[in-house]
């Protein structure tokens, strides 16, 4: 029986130092940080790699330092020239110093995420609605800088903030796509007015050097005439030279 009950005992004892063992040694990837607590107070980070602490005595929380992708929901957001329309986001954001992102805040995914959406609004609210649809880089920027000045205390760095999609109401895409045609048709009509005042000018001066050239308008015409006997008409029509006028009796 004694030897029974020492056989039991060393089993114990060696549960338990596994057991301390384990709580003890722990591993910590690389892409991870371990804030370590002793008696509740802070005691510095931990990792990568293998570390040792105090069972009972330290508690670690690991900490991702992974880019975080989080999809801002659509906000429902008034335009500066009071156009009604919902915007949605990308955030991209990632943990620099896992001390403060622990300690100075109680959910640091939560927080930043809110400050996103509310930044979001805020800054979408302040732009009219053609900012928003030409100018979506400078609102990123803005809305990057505002958000990583919140989030600097919490140990977080905001790497980007795209803005993905501008959801219009049908009233407003159809005016929309009006201004755009009309806008379309100014051009070409532009355009068609600047080919016709180059061509006019092109024909003016080919007319002058044709009038004070001898004989320049007889050539024209005969080549004129050369081109119109290659075409499948019928009837031709010769115009007199302007050079006749001149044995014309007056």
């Amino acid at each position: 029986m004694s030897l029974f009950g020492n056989l039991l005992t060393l089993i114990v004892v060696v549960i338990l130092v596994i057991i301390l063992l384990s709580s003890a040694i722990k591993i910590i990837p690389e892409y991870e940080r371990a804030v370590l607590f002793r008696l509740g107070r802070l005691a510095g980070l931990k990792g990568p790699g293998l570390i040792f602490i105090i069972p009972i005595v330290d508690r670690i929380i690991r900490t991702s330092l992974r880019v975080i992708v989080f999809d801002v929901p659509p906000q429902e957001v008034i335009t500066r020239d009071n156009v009604t329309c919902k915007v949605n986001a990308v955030l991209y954001y990632r943990v620099v110093s896992a001390d403060k992102a622990i300690v100075n805040v109680e959910n640091y995914h939560e927080a930043t995420n809110q400050l996103a959406q509310t930044t979001l609004r805020s800054v979408v609210g302040t732009a009219e609605l053609d900012e928003l649809l030409s100018q979506r880089e400078k609102l990123n920027q803005t809305i990057q800088h505002i958000v990583d000045d919140a989030t600097d205390p919490w140990g977080i760095k905001v790497i980007a903030v795209e803005i993905k999609d501008v959801v219009l109401p049908s009233e407003m895409t159809r005016a929309i796509a009006r201004q755009a045609e009309a806008e379309r048709g100014r051009r070409a009509a532009i355009i068609q007015a600047e080919g016709e005042r180059q061509a006019s000018e092109k024909l003016a001066e080919a007319s002058a050097v044709l009038t004070s050239t001898e004989g320049g308008l007889t050539l024209r015409l005969l080549r004129s005439m050369s081109e119109v006997a290659n075409a499948p008409n019928t009837t031709v029509l010769f115009p007199l030279p302007m050079e006749f006028r001149k044995l014309l009796p007056k």
